[in-house]
């Protein structure tokens, strides 16, 4: 939970840079700031319909912690969570990280 006010500011700051705001984006530039990709998790930018998502959550498992992030119509939000039982921090379907 420290660490969310560093995640926030990684966050915030690829926000207010502007450009593509994807999955993808999130992932990069949360790579960039040092976290690792192989514990990240991202839901799909795309609905089931392949309309684009309203909104996407991307996580980052660090030391039994979520970092949870939400982007989208509502704008930024975040939070710290325990990690689930199933040792992810996002429930339902996401998106293979494999860039």
């Amino acid at each position: 939970a420290g660490n969310l006010p560093y995640f926030d500011l990684v966050n915030g700051e690829l926000i207010a840079a502007g450009g593509t705001l994807d999955g993808r984006a999130f992932i990069d530039n949360l790579v960039a700031a040092g976290y690792p990709k192989s514990d990240m998790e991202v839901t799909s930018d795309r609905t089931a319909i392949n309309g684009a998502a309203d909104n996407i959550q991307f996580a980052v498992r660090l030391n039994g912690t979520c970092l949870i992030g939400q982007y989208g119509n509502i704008g930024y939000a975040s939070t710290a969570a325990d990690m689930l039982a199933t040792g992810r921090c996002l429930v339902g379907a996401t998106r293979p990280i494999d860039w």
